[in-house]
């Protein structure tokens, strides 16, 4: 009886050791978190550091103006979403060319202003002529030689659509066609007082020799001065929005080079998907809503970017701090943000989700920018007016110190280049290759071989940091140099400007900075007025890297902030100049672009500085982010797509427990805002056994058994034999 109970203690005790341990081996559980907006209804924008100038798309001409113009217009055609070298018809249903000078676009039927004003012919004439009368900005830049003439211009003061003046003396035989001014104020009273049913608006408006012809209802025919073949690219952008006649007309109406302050203050509607809601004070606030009278509703024939938009509410904040760009978007309150290259991993280690959520899935690079970057060398004044001057920075410069600026893990996030067209363009590689060029380098002793060619032909010398003098000793020391640049300034730029110091005063050239408001660089249009050296930008209107980049640099007839802010004057560049942008053939352009090219890589009117990325940071849960270079990114394509995280959890215990974790994403497959919570996340927790865990357990209850019966059988063998308590 002793043996029975000892043994039957010995089996209690192994069973209490074996099946716990088999049995809790390994155990798992799940938490899933979904992260959302805090309102399904509201998207709101702190990624823009500085509000519109303007809410008038005839004057704003701001890059922030983007994203909100393009919510609010529509254009004949816009570009094609992401690809900006190709653009789809919006308000034109078609449109057809056969030399490059002549447009005729047929006009979508069913196309609405939300007061119920509808858009026809007339609406695209009265559009085109109102901005360019009104003489601001986007206007002037963008239609000159083109749909007006710059000698007129000039001469006068006026900016005329080409033929009109005709068109007014042919219908009312006014002399305008000898007083610009009387043409002028004649046009204003037209489109101040707008009636496209009235006999004598008509026939001006049909006359066939002008900038835009009204041909039909539904037909209109815009003539360029020259062919171009990029005239769609310049028109897919917000000076090219067809507006409501009606509107401006009840709201001051249109007058000669003079803005709309009513509509630059408070808006107005277009025939785009979202609709102003309200203007914060010093435009810092903007809130849009869903166009509730939106044309395109339900329409299915029209291109994605005219799509209606997904979300009602659409919440701007321009002009937000640094701390709070990145505290809105860490918690969860903003769905886009920005902050500068240097603050990157800041408002990633501050995301309440980093333990869930990648960088790179947030951190949205859209790759290089259409732009260039520059310090600028005034070619007119000394000494940069010196070529083996501008020769010596060019080479002077550590371009590895300045790439090294914008790294980020182990990522570049910038890429050198020859300006002045910006590597985002094919054609850029294409001349690259022609002439065999490649971007200037970081050559000390070729640096020094230059300054001292410049020395003695400047007769000036300066002094190494090893007291080596180089140049014409007979000469004058050279003085400190000013290199101007925009304020405010960012950590980033001051990085860049410094490197660029250093970088000068190793070969003997000293250097300061000035930084000044953007109202004194309206002053650098002489080349006695402007500095010699400038730390700039330049971006391009529209996406034409001769007209808008290469002579917009180098041609001496935009001289000064208008863009050749090097004063680059060259006799061989002006004579090509005059048609190159205009020529229909394409590979006899390439060519003459390799050409000039060539003379700019010797004259080095401006050294090149990193074009960095572009990015923002958006939360995961957004989707349909389509950005445009020309116009920033599109809001009536954004949706929300709940961003689910499971995390799975395994336990196991032995004689020391360790735990592992592993993290899957899963999102929704809808196209369309599918949550209605308010709240921030959800989590659910599950848990169960891992296959593993129930081998481990069946494998236990079997050994159980199997001691159980070993166990029995022993004892009846006992028994048999006689022992004690049987």
């Amino acid at each position: 009886m002793s043996s029975l109970k000892g043994l039957a203690f010995l089996l209690v005790i192994l069973t209490s050791m074996i099946i716990p341990s088999l049995f809790f081996l390994q155990t798992s559980a799940q938490t899933s978190l979904t992260i959302s907006p805090s309102n399904s209804s509201i998207l709101v924008d702190v990624s823009q550091v500085a509000p519109p100038d303007a809410l008038d798309p005839a004057t704003g001409f701001y890059v922030q103006d983007g994203p909100l113009y393009q919510a609010i217009f529509q254009e004949l055609v816009e570009y094609n979403g992401s690809n900006y070298l190709q653009v789809v018809p919006v308000i034109a249903q078609n449109w057809s060319t056969t030399n490059y000078e002549n447009w005729t676009f047929y006009i979508r039927h069913g196309v609405y202003f939300p007061d119920g004003v509808q858009v026809n012919a007339s609406t695209v004439w009265f559009s085109f002529y109102r901005i360019i009368l009104m003489g601001q900005g986007p206007g002037v830049a963008n239609y000159i030689e083109l749909l007006f003439n710059s000698t007129q211009y000039g001469q006068t003061g006026y900016a005329l659509p080409w033929g009109v003046a005709a068109a007014i003396q042919n219908v009312t035989g006014l002399p305008t066609t000898k007083n610009a001014t009387l043409a002028a104020k004649v046009l204003a009273s037209i489109l101040s007082h707008f009636n496209a049913a009235n006999t004598t608006i008509q026939k001006i408006m049909e006359y066939p020799y002008q900038a835009v012809v009204v041909e039909g209802p539904y037909k209109v025919k815009i003539s360029t001065l020259e062919p171009y073949r990029y005239f769609l690219l310049d028109i897919a952008s917000w000076w090219g929005a067809i507006v409501n006649p009606v509107f401006i007309d009840e709201h001051g109406g249109v007058q000669p080079n003079t803005p709309n302050s009513y509509i630059n203050d408070n808006g107005m509607e277009g025939t785009g998907p979202y609709v102003i809601k309200s203007v914060g004070p010093s435009l810092s606030e903007i809130v849009l809503v869903k166009n509730p009278n939106y044309w395109a509703n339900n329409l299915s024939n029209i291109p994605v970017v005219a799509q209606p938009g997904h979300i009602p509410v659409i919440d701007i904040k321009y002009g937000l701090s640094h701390n709070a760009r990145v505290e809105d978007f860490a918690t969860n309150q903003a769905q886009i943000s920005y902050v500068s290259l240097p603050f990157l991993q800041q408002i990633y280690s501050a995301y309440q989700y980093n333990k869930y959520v990648s960088f790179n899935q947030i951190f949205v690079n859209l790759g290089y920018e259409a732009a260039v970057f520059y310090i600028a060398m005034n070619t007119q004044i000394f000494p940069t007016n010196i070529t083996a001057f501008r020769q010596a920075i060019v080479h002077a410069i550590n371009y590895t110190a300045e790439l090294d600026v914008f790294k980020f893990q182990n990522q570049t996030l910038a890429i050198e280049y020859l300006g002045p067209i910006s590597p985002v363009f094919p054609l850029y590689n294409e001349v690259m290759q022609l002439d065999k060029l490649h971007p200037y380098t970081y050559n000390l002793s070729l640096a020094l071989h230059y300054l001292n060619e410049a020395g003695y032909e400047g007769h000036f010398y300066v002094v190494l940091p090893n007291g080596t003098t180089i140049g014409d000793t007979n000469g004058k020391q050279l003085g400190t140099l000013t290199i101007y640049a925009l304020a405010p300034v960012n950590e980033l730029e001051q990085e860049q400007l410094t490197i660029v110091q250093d970088s000068l005063q190793k070969i003997g050239i000293s250097t300061s900075i000035q930084y000044v408001l953007p109202s004194v660089t309206d002053n650098w249009i002489t080349p006695n007025g402007t500095p010699a050296l400038i730390d700039l930008g330049w971006f391009p209107d529209w996406p034409d890297p001769i007209f808008q980049e290469l002579m917009a640099q180098t041609d001496v007839l935009y001289g000064g902030i208008s863009g050749d802010l090097a004063w680059v004057n060259i006799s061989t560049l002006q004579q090509i100049y005059e048609n190159l942008p205009f020529l229909t053939n394409q590979t006899q352009q390439t060519l003459e672009v390799a050409k000039v090219y060539q003379i700019l890589y010797q004259e080095a009117p401006y050294a090149w500085l990193p074009n960095p990325v572009v990015y923002y940071f958006v939360q995961p849960y957004v989707k349909g982010f389509v950005y445009n270079p020309f116009i920033g990114y599109y809001y009536n394509l954004m949706y929300y797509q709940p961003y689910t995280v499971t995390i799975s959890t395994s336990t196991s215990i032995t004689s020391s427990t360790t735990t592992t974790s592993s993290l899957t994403t899963t999102t929704t497959t809808s196209t369309v805002t599918t949550t209605t919570t308010s709240s921030l996340t959800t989590t659910t927790t599950t848990t169960s056994s891992s296959p593993s865990t129930l081998i481990y357990a069946t494998i236990g209850i079997v050994v159980v058994i199997v001691i159980i019966v070993v166990a029995i059988v022993l004892l009846r063998g006992r028994g048999r034999g006689g022992g004690p308590g049987f």
